[in-house]
């Protein structure tokens, strides 16, 4: 029978849709056509496959050919079906045999001599492969992307003779090496931030439970220098987080030549548009938030960021992640990033001192540009004061502790909020709030206070709550007591843009 079908996969997203190639042959004038939602892209690549297979020393039927591409409502995008195509094509042939061809699956671009090139979006697909328990046949470009998924077989192969001598069982492709993910990046330390006891405080809260953080303050105080060190006290991503992690990379065409347990630390400038901040494009890829997954991201001069881009961060800071929708396909993308946002107090920011002589007017509109409903979702509003002169000429010694001092302290208190509740604090919903944050009468009656005093928001007294269960975890406490609503306070009373 002149039929053959071949697995491979589409791209959409971060899924990866299973794809089956159908091959049939029939008698009639030469033809070729492929049907199934193909792109342009996918219809030029008869010809490539077609010179492929007569220079791999095959012969190309002279005969009508079909391809289906199935689903037929899914649209393939891109040349990543070409040697799924070539094998089919050979299969319906009898020019290789079909027996292990439901095995294994095929993705890979052909060159006219019949050598593989490698695509991007490679490691969602994988990732599909492993759940399918088939082996996967890729361009060895891809090889290395492919091997950090550890439950499935990959084969790199060369070319397309190579493919079929493997399928002929005459010269097994050998499976290619298994990569760990590991963490030896050296990160900045903490201690390097002169002073800034409080900013330090904020930031190990931060990390503790996985909360928004915004630094206000004159330039050159080291709010930048605190972002930055934010990484150096997370705790390492767990492999299942590394990888998805990587497949967002893999999806935005990113280098994955950094360590994979190492979270993500995005820094985008203020004139990033805001497709490159949330993603889209006609052909969606993830943006810096969706880069930025299980990790950070720094906006630095905040209110310089475009009016509509910052607002565009709403749904995420609150969901986690970001839809996008366009007319061939409605994609998700992760987004559960962390947001370190800094600013000055005014334009000039040097307000409260005599440098500063931007009139009342000017500040108001200046901090006007970050909207109440932003600032509601940052937990923490710190501000980093001017350094004293004596601070200045401390050794290095003295300037407090280290990553590793800090980083154990949030890993415990992390270790306290997956047994308690199987997520960090920062992604409690209201009802489990409830019950890992019981108030007592005389709690009741200071956040009554504080809600009328500071005008606090329902979002704003929740993420209050969540800041305080974080303070208590670090305090290792089962539940938060009144010193610990104080504090969380504190960290939400010190910012007012009106």
């Amino acid at each position: 029978m002149s039929l053959s079908t071949v697995n491979t996969r589409a791209k959409l997203g971060l899924q990866a849709p299973l794809v089956s190639v159908e091959v049939h042959l029939s008698n009639g004038l030469p033809a070729f056509n492929i049907v199934g939602l193909p792109e342009a892209a996918v219809k030029e690549s008869k010809d490539r496959f077609r010179s492929a297979i007569i220079n791999s020393k095959f012969e190309f039927p002279n005969r009508r050919i079909t391809v289906n591409l199935a689903p037929a409502e899914l649209p393939k995008t891109g040349s990543r079906f070409d040697l799924a195509i070539a094998i089919g094509i050979l299969a319906a042939s009898d020019q290789v045999p079909k027996q292990l061809i439901e095995q294994h699956e095929f993705i890979g671009e052909l060159a006219l001599s019949g050598e593989l090139r490698g695509v991007e979006a490679i490691l969602p697909a994988v990732i599909a492969c492993a759940t399918a328990d088939r082996h996967i046949i890729i361009s060895p470009q891809n090889a290395d992307e492919a091997s950090f998924v550890d439950t499935v077989t990959v084969l790199a192969a060369t070319n397309l003779l190579q493919v079929t001598a493997h399928l002929h069982q005459v010269q097994p492709i050998a499976s290619w090496g298994k990569k760990t993910a590991n963490n030896h990046a050296q990160q900045p330390e903490i201690r390097d931030v002169i002073g800034q006891k409080q900013a330090k405080r904020a930031l190990e809260i931060a990390a503790c439970g996985g909360h928004h953080l915004l630094l206000f303050g004159p330039p050159g105080t080291g709010k930048s220098m605190l972002a930055s060190r934010l990484g150096g006290i997370l705790p390492l991503m767990t492999n299942h987080q590394a990888l998805q992690v990587a497949s967002i990379l893999s999806l935005a065409n990113k280098n994955l030549d950094r360590d994979m347990l190492e979270r993500p630390f995005r820094s985008p400038h203020h004139s990033a548009s805001a497709i490159a901040i949330v993603g889209g494009g006609s052909s969606p890829k993830p943006g810096e938030i969706s880069l930025a997954h299980e990790g950070v991201l720094f906006l630095d001069e905040f209110p310089e960021f475009q009016r509509s881009v910052v607002e565009m961060l709403r749904e995420p800071l609150e969901s986690g992640e970001i839809n996008i929708s366009r007319a061939t396909a409605q994609l998700t993308f992760p987004a559960q990033f962390q947001l370190i946002a800094a600013m000055n107090p005014c334009p000039c920011g040097y307000m409260g001192s005599d440098r500063c002589h931007c009139s009342a007017e000017k500040i108001a509109r200046y901090q006007s540009k970050i909207s109440g409903p932003i600032l509601d979702r940052i937990d923490l509003h710190i501000p980093v004061t001017n350094i004293k002169n004596k601070q200045l000429f401390q050794t290095q010694g003295q300037q407090g502790e280290s990553n590793q001092q800090i980083s154990q302290r949030v890993n415990r208190a992390r270790s306290i909020q997956m047994a308690r509740q199987g997520l960090i604090n920062s992604r409690l919903d209201n009802q489990q709030l409830k019950k890992v944050c019981p108030l007592n009468q005389q709690q009741q009656d200071f956040l009554d206070q504080a809600i009328n005093s500071y005008k606090l928001s329902t979002r704003s007294f929740h993420r209050l709550l969540k800041v305080a269960r974080s303070i208590a975890d670090l305090a290792e406490l089962q539940f938060p007591d009144i010193a610990q609503y104080q504090e969380a306070l504190s960290y939400r009373s010190q910012f007012n843009t009106h």
